[in-house]
């Protein structure tokens, strides 16, 4: 049985101005599928462009040349309000560093891209009170970033990324900034999380190990995809 593809990037390049008439091409040529429920990793040293390629993937940033499909809808062809809106419901994100917003609650912070989707908000703190539960965090809820360890902070922007069951989940160096055995539990989080919650997941790491728990590794190189 085949499998439903739910990204398509084609012949994707993205470029930087450094100067009047100079560019700095970044990514050079990349094409892309990726199947519904798949876990990919992204390697590769650093520079290469693994970080550009999850944010234009993401739509944080339009590429230079060619497209990206996401459930069949083509996202570069919508203008920049529409891509927000398609981009807040669809796709998830979580960071290296955490990003939550310290003067906002853990419960608070998992809310926010619900909120800004006009979701109701009864409804959306009950959603959120269910996912700091399975993230182990049910008794933090009404803790501030400050007050929660580094592990903690990355397991609330994890829920966040999941609050609107989006789609597509693009993770950068997710446990980066984590000691070994902090990091090892995010990634037994992240993994099951996306399983359960029946999630696509992307994820660049430098982390071999996690790269190896991944359905299929994705190896970059000088902006291309390694064959």
């Amino acid at each position: 049985m085949k499998n439903d593809i739910l990204l398509k990037a084609q012949n994707l390049k993205k470029s930087y101005k450094t100067g009047r008439n100079s560019e700095l091409p970044v990514i050079k040529g990349i094409d892309l599928e990726v199947n519904e429920g798949e876990i990919i990793a992204v390697i590769g040293p650093s520079g290469v462009g693994k970080s550009t390629l999850l944010h234009v993937l993401g739509t944080l940033d339009r590429p230079t040349r060619g497209s990206v499909e996401i459930d069949g809808v083509d996202v570069f062809k919508y203008d920049d309000a529409r891509l927000s809106e398609f981009r807040n419901k669809t796709i998830g994100f979580v960071y290296q560093f955490h990003h939550l917003l310290p003067e906002f609650t853990a419960i608070e912070n998992i809310m926010m891209p619900g909120l800004i989707c006009r979701r109701n908000p009864k409804e959306l703190k009950e959603a959120s009170l269910r996912l700091l539960d399975e993230i182990g965090l049910a008794d933090r809820a009404h803790h501030r970033p400050n007050e929660l360890s580094g592990g903690e902070q990355q397991r609330v922007a994890v829920a966040r990324a999941l609050i609107n069951q989006p789609r597509l989940v693009l993770a950068d160096e997710p446990s980066g900034n984590l000691d070994v055995r902090t990091a090892e539990a995010l990634h037994d989080l992240l993994w099951n999380l996306v399983k359960q919650h029946r999630k696509t997941l992307i994820v660049v790491t430098h982390n071999p190990d996690l790269a190896a728990r991944s359905d299929r590794i994705v190896e970059l190189y000088d902006g291309k995809i390694k064959a």
